[in-house]
């Protein structure tokens, strides 16, 4: 089985993660707990854990900087971190680390069971003794296929599903549906959390991310493909979301 730490300073959030989850059917086992930085990383040199599910704010020491201080001791455990939506920017710049995965709170269901699967399937995939250093490619949660009440809501979607290679705004969407720009853009993000902007640039990059698993595909293909002309905007809009440019990307998912 898969040894497991959860360190989240808020207790309630901490204990739910714990006993909420069936880790035994993940193939997992819980080892430890820690409610600040610093006492999970001296949890995980004494207890080497496989998976370190982190916080990124964390009094005495946050997130990142207790992955940071882990992996120059040379720890190799693959790290799923969460996020609050303000930290997200932060919560970023940890993916430089080897980070396999980060979550937004707060968590919908299946989230963590996904990413915690999703690490096991490149473990079980990496041969025997290979790859030990090498940081895969992270993993964007972003749950388009999730149905909207709203049925403006649910049409704009399926609207940038359709049309997301195009140059679309909420203006375009709203005038087809025939609904005001403002109505569309208020029940959209009360349906989303997202603004219209976000949920269309998230989803543009969620389709970027699977096409640049080919490697044969060249960065500039993959831009105009989602909807940018402009490559560099593109890689700087790619490398804000994911955490790493488009070209890295495709390279750890070799």
């Amino acid at each position: 089985m898969y040894k497991v730490i959860v360190i989240e300073d808020e207790t309630m959030v901490r204990r739910g993660i714990i006993l909420t989850i069936n880790w035994q059917a993940l193939d997992c086992v819980i080892v430890g707990e820690a409610a600040n930085g610093e006492e999970g990383a001296e949890l995980v040199k004494r207890l080497s854990p496989d998976i370190i599910v982190t916080d990124v704010k964390m009094p005495r020491m946050d997130g990142v900087e207790m992955i940071a201080k882990l992996r120059e001791q040379g720890c190799r455990a693959r790290f799923i971190i969460l996020t609050a939506y303000s930290d997200f920017k932060y919560a970023q710049s940890a993916l430089r680390l080897g980070v396999s995965d980060y979550l937004l709170k707060p968590l919908k269901d299946g989230d963590l069971e996904q990413a915690i699967e999703h690490i096991k399937n490149k473990l079980e995939e990496r041969p025997a003794g290979n790859r030990e250093n090498e940081a895969a490619a992270p993993v964007l949660r972003f749950h388009s296929e999730k149905k909207a009440k709203n049925k403006y809501v649910e049409e704009a979607i399926q609207y940038i599903q359709a049309h997301y290679h195009e140059d679309i705004t909420i203006s375009t969407v709203a005038g087809s549906l025939e609904i005001s720009e403002g109505y569309l853009s208020r029940v959209f993000k009360k349906e989303t959390d997202y603004t219209f902007t976000s949920y269309l640039t998230y989803y543009r990059m969620q389709q970027a991310m699977n096409l640049l698993k080919d490697c044969r595909v060249k960065v500039y293909e993959v831009a105009d493909k989602v909807g940018y002309s402009d490559t560099a905007y593109f890689s700087a809009q790619f490398k804000k979301i994911v955490g790493i440019s488009p070209s890295e990307y495709q390279d750890r998912c070799r």
